[in-house]
């Protein structure tokens, strides 16, 4: 706490280089690993529903989530594949 405080008071923060603008909070990399992160939490809260509320085994969860990656991969292909059927390059 201390060291924070003569951080602040001393002004030591003014030699240190600010952070670039691809690595700000707001920047779009920023912003995808924070969709990432959330959606990593969003697995996992997924996953002890499934295990411990509904009984499945752990390699039926991983199952269900390895089916929807595949059937997500599908169509995520599909409309690509349609979407890109209209352009000509």
């Amino acid at each position: 706490k201390a060291a924070f405080i003569n951080f602040i008071s001393d002004e030591e923060w003014k030699s240190i280089e600010p952070v670039s603008s691809w690595f700000g909070p707001s920047s779009f990399l920023m912003s995808s690993m924070s969709a990432l992160f959330k959606l990593s939490m969003w697995i996992r809260h997924g996953h002890g529903y499934l295990t411990e509320n509904l009984g499945i085994p752990v390699w039926g969860s991983y199952a269900v989530f390895g089916l929807a990656t595949l059937f997500l991969g599908m169509v995520l292909g599909l409309v690509s594949e349609v979407l890109g059927a209209d352009c000509d390059f």
